[in-house]
């Protein structure tokens, strides 16, 4: 009985087919011996980011590590960072403390995240309680900080002039 031509482009088909197959089914496959760790949603990974550079941010400012403060920066602001940083207005001048800094709100917005923050700057025996705004963006692979500009009112109970009085040592 001779094959046919028929029999043979099958039996042809399912030799071809069947590495295939058996790849699916994890059969002649890579290491399948460990689980696939589920991918974190990208709203979930930018909110996650955006948190970790501006709360390290916040971190520096109240230790006055400007390098700390600088290395959450986009590169494109380290140049005004430099020459402001120390500065009588900047983040890291010496003439005032930060006793306490809190992230208030994280939305998206058009240029990235947008983190609210509330930031209490101590001058003397003032203390004065600052919405701040940090826009934070993807640069590459990694995560920055694009901006910074004031924010909306976030003050519980803020006195009539914005003052907030510092306790008492």
């Amino acid at each position: 009985m001779r094959p046919t031509y028929r029999r043979l482009a099958a039996t042809a088909a399912g030799l071809v087919l069947l590495p295939i197959a058996l790849v699916g089914c994890g059969i002649g496959g890579g290491d399948t011996d460990e689980p696939a760790k589920p991918a974190r949603a990208p709203a979930e990974e930018a909110t996650a980011r955006s948190r970790e550079r501006v709360q390290a941010y916040l971190d520096a400012m109240a230790a006055k590590d400007v390098a700390a403060g600088r290395s959450q920066l986009c590169a494109l602001l380290h140049e005004g960072f430099d020459l402001g940083a120390t500065g009588p207005n900047g983040d890291f001048a010496d003439h005032f403390q930060v006793p306490e800094a809190a992230i208030t709100d994280i939305r998206s917005g058009p240029l990235g995240q947008e983190v609210s923050v509330s930031v209490s700057v101590a001058i003397g025996k003032r203390t004065v309680a600052r919405p701040l705004v940090f826009t934070v963006t993807r640069d590459g692979s990694d995560w920055c900080i694009a901006g910074e500009a004031p924010g909306g009112a976030v003050v519980a109970n803020p006195t009539p002039d914005g003052l907030v009085p510092s306790p008492a040592s």
